[in-house]
């Protein structure tokens, strides 16, 4: 049976990093103390559904989360330094810490420790977040008790929803540009000034021309889109920020 602790205190435990290739310590008393934190608990490393969903999203948010008070989003998971560290890298989480419980002493206190020996794996967390508020638990979102790896209740939109209700996630921008395009550098620049951070995807390197008319229909570039909508060139683009203020 697992154990909603809200209105408790984290367990005070410490944690044992790697960086910088040394191994550094890190006490619940310093992570928690005076600030706000989300914390999110997950079965393992690379695991499809950790891997594809519970991470990427809270990355997505971070910027959400932090115009919302929290000081710091932490993954925890049942796995060593090394391990949670390449995780993080092939994750492209730069916007999340990755805290190793190797012995599951952070787990087992707060009664998220559960045996997946079924699998090969051992204990295990179970899949649950956390609203930590100067290290006492808030409120917990805890997967219901089924078999298989439950995903409905701890994901970061229902933590942000928790948080704020108006929130509002950071714009995804995403465009199509070519090395030495102009028009491509000043639609970047036009981005970076409005402080909206993009994904891209060079033609002729990450994708090919046809690949970019086909989602397009476009020959020009760039190409951008926000939230999924289609804006155009670098023109188009200029004339949405404007009309977007």
């Amino acid at each position: 049976m697992l154990t909603n602790r809200e209105g408790q205190r984290v367990p005070g435990v410490v944690f044992r990093t790697r960086i910088d290739n040394a191994w550094v310590e890190r006490t619940s008393s310093e992570i928690f103390t005076g600030r706000t934190v989300v914390v999110f608990g997950l079965p393992g490393a690379y695991t499809p559904t950790c891997s594809t969903s519970h991470v990427p999203r809270f990355n997505e948010l971070a910027p959400a989360f932090q115009a919302n008070g929290v000081d710091e989003i932490i993954c925890v998971s049942v796995n060593d330094a090394f391990v949670m560290n390449e995780w993080q890298k092939d994750q492209k989480a730069s916007r999340i810490t990755f805290l190793p419980d190797g012995n599951g002493e952070f787990t087992a206190a707060m009664g998220m420790l559960v045996d997946k020996s079924d699998l090969g794996f051992g204990k295990r967390s179970w899949r649950y977040s956390m609203l930590v508020r100067d290290g006492l638990i808030e409120k917990m979102f805890i997967e219901p008790e089924v078999e298989g790896d439950p995903f409905e209740v701890s994901d970061a939109d229902t933590m942000l929803r928790h948080l704020n209700p108006q929130a509002r996630e950071p714009a995804f921008v995403f465009l199509f540009t070519k090395v030495g395009c102009a028009h491509c550098a000043r639609a970047k620049a036009l981005l970076e000034r409005h402080g909206l951070a993009y994904e891209e995807a060079v033609v002729d390197r990450d994708v090919s021309s046809r690949a970019m008319r086909a989602v397009t229909n476009r020959t020009s570039l760039p190409q951008v889109f926000i939230q999924g909508r289609h804006i155009g060139g670098a023109d188009d683009l200029d004339r949405y920020l404007k009309e977007a203020r």
